[in-house]
């Protein structure tokens, strides 16, 4: 089976920064075809720079909390590359939240922001991959990549939503991959750990203890780039993860092997 995803065509979430960025400029520099979207339009141009808009480079501006914006970043992708063969929901927001206090509403908030968005473009893309294969009797007619956090299956007191919104996508990664077998399209996740991405660069920042603490909780004992994770997505958007779906493929430097209550996981 080959690594390679030349050709295909990919959205990406959150891609204005960080680890949505470093996946969507790594597929396009293997010759995908990528349309990089987020809500953040002058990110997205400033990183882009003179790539947006022209050869295999696109890119969209828009809330994917709403669902006319799901529908109209679909369609743009369309007109420009006919197709899409990947999807990746790499959008992602980290938020303190307290389990015990009845008025905060972090758990709706970052439900709406990390699970909703990539159920509903998971949905409606999936829609446009099924009407892609029809005429096709074989091989893989799509690949949905969720990106989700260690966050799912440990605990911390101060990250209760962001916890739960990560499990919730989790399970919905399970859920999508049974219910879209049948149509030869496969669900996965990247459990992400501490990578430093656009939210926990700010978060360290000036704060060297913290950086410390999760360096210590991590056995590989650093904090890993946004660019160390592409290569894990690039094989779960070609073919030769063929045979995987459903499955929550864990980076996290070691953290899950001994990661006691107490160091924050981004």
């Amino acid at each position: 089976m080959s690594f390679s995803i030349a050709g295909k065509t990919a959205i990406v979430t959150g891609a204005a920064n960080g680890i949505g960025l470093a996946i969507g400029r790594h597929f396009a520099e293997m010759g995908a075809n990528v349309m990089f979207a987020d809500m953040d339009e002058k990110s997205l141009i400033s990183e882009l720079g003179e790539q947006a808009d022209e050869g295999n480079v696109r890119y969209f501006a828009g809330d994917l909390r709403e669902k006319l914006t799901i529908a109209n970043l679909l369609s743009a992708t369309l007109d420009a590359f006919d197709q899409i063969d990947v999807l990746v929901n790499g959008a992602r927001q980290v938020a303190p939240s307290d389990p015990l206090d009845a008025d905060d509403a972090s758990v709706r908030t970052l439900l709406d922001q990390n699970l909703f968005p990539a159920l509903r473009l998971s949905q409606l893309v999936s829609k446009r991959m099924i009407k892609q294969s029809e005429d096709q009797d074989e091989g893989t007619a799509g690949s949905i990549i969720n990106l989700s956090s260690i966050a799912a299956r440990r605990t911390h007191p101060e990250l209760l939503g962001y916890s739960v919104s990560s499990a919730a996508l989790d399970q919905m990664t399970r859920s999508l991959a049974v219910a879209l077998a049948p149509n030869r399209i496969r669900v996965n996740s990247i459990a992400l750990g501490s990578v430093m991405s656009a939210s926990l660069q700010n978060a360290l920042k000036d704060n060297r203890d913290a950086r410390t603490d999760i360096e210590n909780h991590t056995p590989l004992s650093r904090i890993a780039s946004p660019t160390e994770l592409t290569e894990a997505a690039q094989f779960l958007a070609s073919d030769a993860s063929a045979f995987m779906t459903g499955q929550i493929l864990t980076l996290d430097g070691g953290r899950t092997l001994l990661d006691p209550v107490g160091a924050a996981a981004h």
